[in-house]
């Protein structure tokens, strides 16, 4: 299950710009700790990362890959973490201080190959000393398109469309004028909650749409979403009056939950909720109610609680829920630069430098 990483391979390397190094104490007392041909040990938990990013580990590193395709078991994490430098991690490994502590005082380093950080104590993280790093901006662009096609498919009723050519709905209902009629864009209002990169992504591609008004809702206001014509408003008008309310904001504590039976009873019988941000941020049992009792039109999830959510969950029930498996950054060239920029996280600690894209 487990393989110690080998240079078998070769391709072109991919390297981002960061900030003028910066020494730490800590950094310079673990270089100075190391013999003359001593590596940092390195774990990463999944084997089907960019090969890029393996090779840049495999350069300076002793690199222990987890060999499976399923998420790496938790007791398995806690005993292959121990003595390690650095950890190469997703959204799947929860870092928390039953990790620190089992991986010991060496571990000086964390990359996960995520945007988002819920997954990891960063508080605890920063009391030790260890270095925290994400990737965003990469995938911001790729999450974006995601965020369109998913409202386009859940306005136009794409999924549920599909699905009546194998059932063979589609045959017997001979092209009647009022079958699988969606919403359209044009028009619309659409309410954006959470104006970060990804928000801003989604405002610039619907411009194109011919949307009549673009609301959003963030911690401040955003000049440049303004700019290009969104008006920033208070959470409870902009569900008031949008016929799309795209969520891209982080997890924290004030946004778990936002979406509940409350906020649903706000918006129109008419809308559309696309959540492309955190699964925690919607109360599912109250969007499920929403969704079967006609409170809301319907639906766009591309992340969700659980996840892997189950086969047999009532969301997955409902005609007008379209639910994808959390693939927002899932486009080759963006994985890519999200594994390359992990591993140049890690290295850049392990050198006493500021990571490229530093958490803490």
């Amino acid at each position: 299950m487990w393989h110690r990483c080998q240079l078998l391979f070769n391709v072109r390397r991919v390297f981002l710009t960061f900030n003028p190094p910066t020494f730490t104490n800590a950094a310079r007392q673990l270089l100075s700790s190391m013999g003359p041909g001593q590596k940092p040990a390195v774990l990463v938990t999944r084997h089907d990362v960019a090969k890029e990013a393996l090779e840049l580990l495999c350069d300076r590193c002793d690199v222990e890959v987890w060999n499976e395709d399923q998420a790496i078991p938790r007791p398995v994490l806690l005993r292959k973490i121990a003595g390690k430098d650095a950890l190469f991690c997703l959204v799947t490994e929860k870092v928390d201080s039953e990790l620190l502590d089992a991986a010991g005082p060496n571990l000086r380093a964390i990359g996960t190959m995520s945007v988002g950080y819920d997954h990891i104590n960063v508080a605890e993280c920063t009391k030790r000393r260890i270095a925290l790093g994400n990737t965003p901006h990469v995938l911001t662009d790729a999450t974006a398109e995601l965020g369109i096609g998913l409202l386009l498919a859940t306005a136009r009723r794409m999924f549920e469309a599909h699905r009546a050519i194998g059932s063979g709905e589609w045959a017997r209902t001979a092209w009647s004028p009022t079958w699988m009629c969606g919403s359209e864009i044009r028009g619309s209002t659409v309410g954006i909650v959470g104006m970060g990169s990804i928000g801003f992504g989604i405002l610039e591609r619907l411009k194109a749409f011919k949307v009549s008004r673009f609301l959003y809702y963030s911690r401040s206001h955003k000049p440049a979403a303004e700019t290009i014509g969104a008006q920033f408003t208070r959470f409870e008008e902009l569900l008031k009056q949008s016929d799309y309310v795209v969520v891209c904001c982080a997890l924290t504590p004030e946004t778990t939950k936002m979406f509940d039976k409350e906020a649903f009873s706000m918006m129109k019988s008419t809308a559309s909720l696309i959540n492309i941000s955190r699964g925690p941020v919607v109360d599912q049992e109250a969007l499920y109610e929403a969704l079967s009792s006609g409170k809301i039109r319907s639906a766009g999830l591309d992340v969700m609680t659980p996840e892997p959510l189950p086969k047999d969950h009532p969301l997955l029930k409902l005609p007008n829920c379209v639910i994808l498996p959390h693939i927002g950054s899932a486009a080759t060239h963006t994985r890519t630069a999200m594994a390359v920029l992990t591993a140049q996280n890690i290295l850049a600690a392990l050198d006493g430098l500021q990571m490229p894209a530093p958490v803490n």
